[in-house]
C-alpha cells in the first residue's frame, strides 16, 4: 500500500510516499481502505518532533481521522462487512491507503452523505461536542464564546451550539471568516487584529462578559482575556495552543466567578474511549447529519502525494473547516 511517512522531522519536505506491507487484521478489528483523511494540526507537530505518536500508532505515519470502505475482515467481526462504509478517529496512520482498526472504533457513513464529507467530520465534530457538551456541560440556550471560530473544530463547535439553540459568538484574526461564519449561523463575530487587544475586542462585544462556555482552539494570551468576559460558573474548555502553552491569568477572577478550566486532547486517549468516540458518532452526530442540523466544511482537498501542499495550506491559517487528503486514486 502508499502511505506518507516522516522521513525525519522538519518541514513539509519530509514527508515522503512510501510503500508499506499491507495491514492484517487480528480478532476483533477491520481493514479499511482509506479514501480521504483529514490533515489537523497536531499531524503538523508530529511531522515536526512535537508531538510524537502514542504507543500503538505508527511511529512515522500521521493522520488522526479517516472514511472508507471495510475491505477485510478479522476473525469474531460481527458489526461490519466487507464494503460497509466507515469513518472514525485513530492515534495515527490515516495517510496511508489501509488502516486497520478495532471494529467499534468505526462508525457507518450516514445514508447519502459521500466519503469526502464524512472524512471532514471526525476529529473535528467529535472534539467540539466532546468540549462543548461532555467536558463544557453545554446547555440549550447558552451563550457560547469559540475562539479560532474559521478552524475545522471552530465551524464544528458553532454549529453543534446553534443546534442546541444557543447563541454563538467566535473570534477570528480574519475578517473574511468572520463572514463565512455568519452563514453556518454565528451570531457575533469579533475581530482580533493582535492578541494585547482580545480583551477590549471582547469586552467591546455585546452582552459582553455573559459566556457560560468557551471552547479555546488558541491559547496563551487568549485565557486571561477570557476569563474576563466570563459569567458566574462559566466553563473554560481548553483544545488548542497555537498561541502558546503559557498565559499569566487572574486566579482572583477564577475564585469569584467559580470558574471551571477543563482540558482536553482525543489523540492520546486508550481504546475504550476511542470506542465511546465511534458511539458519539453513531448515536448523536449521525442522526444530526442525517437531518442537517450540521455538515461539514471543506476548505480543499489534495492527493495524497501533495501532503506537504497540504500542510502547508493548514500552516498558513487561510483555511476556513477543514483540508483533506485524498488517499486512494479511485475515490
Amino acid at each position: 500500500m502508499r502511505a506518507i511517512a516522516i522521513e525525519k522531522p522538519g518541514d513539509e519536505s519530509v514527508l515522503k510516499l512510501v510503500e508499506r506491507r499491507d495491514p492484517e487484521p487480528q480478532a476483533g478489528h477491520v481493514r479499511v481502505r482509506v479514501a480521504f483523511a483529514g490533515v489537523n494540526r497536531a499531524d503538523l507537530l508530529q511531522r515536526k518532533g512535537l508531538y510524537p505518536a502514542p504507543p500503538g500508532a505508527p511511529p512515522d505515519v500521521p493522520g488522526l481521522e479517516y472514511a472508507g470502505k471495510v475491505d477485510l475482515i478479522g476473525a469474531g467481526v460481527t458489526s461490519l462487512r466487507v464494503g460497509d462504509e466507515v469513518f472514525g478517529i485513530v492515534s495515527g496512520g490515516a495517510y496511508a491507503e489501509q488502516l486497520v482498526v478495532h471494529e467499534r472504533e468505526a462508525a457507518k457513513v450516514p445514508s447519502g452523505m459521500d466519503l469526502r464529507a464524512a472524512a471532514a467530520i471526525p476529529e473535528a465534530y467529535i472534539t467540539a461536542y466532546d468540549a462543548l457538551v461532555l467536558r463544557g456541560g453545554l446547555r440549550p440556550g447558552e451563550r457560547v464564546l469559540i475562539h479560532a471560530i474559521g478552524s475545522g473544530v471552530g465551524t464544528a463547535g458553532l454549529q453543534i451550539a446553534k443546534a442546541l439553540g444557543c447563541h454563538v459568538t467566535g473570534t477570528s484574526r480574519t475578517r473574511d471568516k468572520l463572514v463565512r461564519a455568519k452563514e453556518l449561523g454565528l451570531d457575533e463575530g469579533i475581530f482580533v487584529e493582535r492578541v494585547e487587544g482580545l480583551a477590549d475586542a471582547l469586552r467591546g462585544a455585546e452582552r459582553a462578559a455573559t459566556y457560560d462556555v468557551v471552547l479555546d482552539l488558541v491559547g496563551g494570551g487568549y485565557v486571561p482575556a477570557t476569563l474576563s468576559v466570563m459569567c458566574n460558573k462559566g466553563r473554560l474548555v481548553l483544545v488548542g495552543l497555537t498561541a502558546g502553552a503559557q498565559a499569566n491569568v487572574d486566579l482572583g477572577a477564577i475564585l469569584v466567578k467559580r470558574l471551571t478550566i477543563i482540558g482536553t486532547v482525543l489523540r492520546s486517549r486508550p481504546l475504550e474511549e476511542k470506542i465511546q468516540a465511534a458511539d458519539l458518532l453513531r448515536r448523536t452526530l449521525a442522526p444530526w447529519l442525517s437531518r442537517g442540523m450540521i455538515r461539514p466544511v471543506v476548505e480543499a482537498t489534495f492527493p495524497l502525494a501533495q501532503a506537504g501542499d497540504a500542510h502547508r495550506l493548514v500552516a498558513s491559517n487561510a483555511t476556513f473547516g477543514k483540508v483533506l487528503l485524498r488517499v486512494t486514486e479511485d475515490a
